[in-house]
């Protein structure tokens, strides 16, 4: 009997997108076949389903003690499930995981994807010196060693640093400010077509005007 299978596993820009959102978003089940995806951002679930070719019905789920409405999917795929714990995902990963088996090619598309998912855009007029436009392009993820790793493959790709710092309960947080975060954001909506959630880049959009930048 041949194994469960749903995703057509090739690399692609919209693949390694979804992978991304995988990467922060999903979760493995400890099954060995399920996943479950999980939004408060309804399009969010469907980029997902549009990336790996599917058509799962999207469902709602009530979680916390403040009962906060958010939006799921759920499927079984056996060998999709076995080429994610070969790239590095693994069941209860949001501490555990580490670097991922990427393609170059598609690392920027995968990076767009971990933004949408865990990542955040801000700016702001500092006060401290006039006309002192700020912001900021932060990767989040509760692991340490996969910040450390992005950190690493930011540096080969575009030469920047970044910083690391934590924020709410500890969460560790890279963060990249103006010139090295622009060219983050000129690698990751390199088209105006890319997958991405709008909301976002909207946004960013927004911001880089303030300062006469086109994205």
């Amino acid at each position: 009997m041949k194994p469960m299978r749903k995703v057509k596993i090739a690399w692609s820009p919209k693949f390694a997108y979804a992978i991304g959102l995988l990467a922060t978003d999903g979760c493995l089940s400890k099954d060995g076949y399920h996943f479950d995806i999980t939004s408060k951002d309804k399009k969010q679930l469907e980029n997902v389903l549009k990336c790996l070719g599917i058509h799962n019905k999207i469902g709602k789920k009530t979680s916390g003690s403040n009962r906060k409405k958010y939006y799921r999917i759920q499927f079984g795929d056996v060998v999709f499930y076995r080429f994610l714990l070969g790239i590095g995902l693994t069941p209860a990963k949001s501490k555990t995981i580490h670097e991922i088996d990427i393609p170059n090619k598609y690392f920027f598309d995968f990076l767009r994807g971990s933004f949408d998912g865990d990542g955040c855009f801000y700016s702001y007029y500092d006060p401290r010196w006039k006309s002192s436009f700020m912001f900021y392009t932060v990767f989040v993820s509760q692991s340490r060693k996969h910040i450390e790793w992005v950190r690493v493959c930011l540096k080969k790709f575009l030469n920047i640093k970044g910083h690391i710092n934590y924020g709410g309960r500890g969460t560790p947080q890279l963060k990249y400010a103006k010139k090295e975060s622009l060219s983050i954001l000129r690698k990751m909506y390199y088209s105006p077509d890319v997958v991405c959630l709008k909301r976002k880049r909207l946004k960013v959009k927004r911001a880089l005007a303030i300062i006469g930048v086109k994205l």
